[in-house]
């Protein structure tokens, strides 16, 4: 996976220090719910079992570069 340096920079937080790679990954490759922003960044949306909660990933326009990612505490399963 490739990142920004926001990513990298953010991903020192004790908040989103927690969050795994392998929980990035697949919620990019297996979404429960796709949006695209209109500045063309990719949200994507996966449920966390292990958390229960669920992990929002931002993408660059590019839908490969993570830009952010972080438990969404906002997201209702209901959107899909």
């Amino acid at each position: 996976m490739k990142y920004t340096q926001y990513f990298l920079h953010v991903r020192k937080r004790p908040d989103h220090a927690i969050i795994k790679n392998e929980w990035i990954k697949d919620t990019i490759d297996n979404p429960f719910h796709t949006e695209v922003q209109s500045d063309s960044r990719i949200r994507k949306w996966k449920k966390i079992t292990e958390e229960d909660k669920f992990l929002r990933v931002i993408l660059l326009p590019d839908g490969e570069t993570v830009h952010n990612a972080f438990f969404d505490r906002s997201f209702k399963e209901e959107l899909k």
